[in-house]
């Protein structure tokens, strides 16, 4: 059966058809694959029932998969494999979390927009999530392209921010929520990264908008002008003409590229329904700072 790919947008996200991820990719299927991420940037499978191996053994084709962040929680009992973030409300004993829940309070900041692991140094290249068992209502996930974003940008603010870099930190994106229950050894291990504002891409030679709501401010720049661009580029880049939303069904797989969009999560009635699903990481190679110092070098 051959891959059809079919846009949702037409700048990004695009629907991939007549492949099962839990066979072996041909070599031609895996380069079709490979070729329309980096095109439209996020891929939607539908009718993926992947095990967790197949889940992480895909993965593994863009990358080294992450080991899941350790954020020293009360309870240290994981509910899924240890490479996979647990996207959901369900505690280790299967029932839906207590209210009181420190990973209720962490999880809810995945309602603001953010890009996957800018607050480690070397970020994050591209996630997998994999629905299991999703609400009827709500909880879907929103998506903008931040390539589309900066395209649209003037030529004087391009200028402006391109050798901007911002600082990063889990815990400054927690406490927009009113969360600060992080343990010393947490933020000890989860420490502030600079990240540039400007992503370039090699292998497409096209840039983007590099924000989260992990971006505290810019580096070298008064923290309430810094935070005043940073929250102007935020919403010129979620407007709707930049963004798609999804509605999950159990089985749905989205890939996307954290190097050029950005995500959130929607509200759902969260204290009595089931949410349960589970993302591996893909890491980049080195930070994204240092990665810009060696790209221009390489042209002086």
């Amino acid at each position: 059966m051959a891959i059809e790919i079919t846009p949702k947008r037409p700048s990004f996200f695009a629907e991939v058809s007549g492949v099962d991820l839990r066979q072996p990719l041909a070599a031609k299927q895996w380069q079709e694959i490979q070729t329309a991420f980096h095109e439209y940037a996020i891929l939607f499978f539908r009718a993926q029932p992947l095990t967790d191996e197949e889940h992480i053994a895909f993965s593994a084709r863009f990358g080294p998969v992450f080991t899941a962040t350790n954020y020293h929680w009360k309870t240290e009992a994981r509910r899924v494999h240890a490479k996979m973030a647990d996207i959901s409300n369900i505690g280790t004993d299967g029932a839906i979390l207590p209210a009181d829940d420190e990973r209720r309070f962490h999880s809810r900041a995945n309602e603001l927009w953010h890009t996957d692991n800018t607050f480690k140094f070397v970020p994050a290249r591209c996630s997998l999530l994999l629905a299991r068992e999703v609400p009827e209502q709500g909880g879907d996930t929103e998506f903008a392209d931040m390539r589309a974003a900066y395209d649209a940008l003037t030529e004087e603010k391009k200028i402006e921010i391109e050798d901007l870099v911002v600082e990063h930190s889990i815990v400054y994106s927690r406490t927009l929520l009113g969360f600060n229950g992080y343990t010393d050894g947490a933020k000890q291990e989860l420490p502030p990264v600079p990240q540039v504002l400007v992503r370039h891409n090699g292998q497409t030679n096209r840039k983007a908008l590099y924000l989260a709501s992990h971006g505290s401010h810019i580096v070298g720049w008064p923290k309430e002008r810094g935070r005043t661009l940073l929250d102007e580029l935020t919403t010129h880049a979620t407007q709707s003409a930049f963004t798609y939303r999804h509605k999950w069904h159990p089985g749905d797989l989205i890939l996307w590229d954290n190097r050029c969009t950005m995500h959130r999560a929607t509200p759902y009635d969260e204290f009595n329904t089931r949410r349960d699903l589970q993302r591996t990481t893909v890491s980049d190679e080195i930070n994204s700072v240092e990665r810009r110092e060696l790209e221009r070098a390489s042209h002086v």
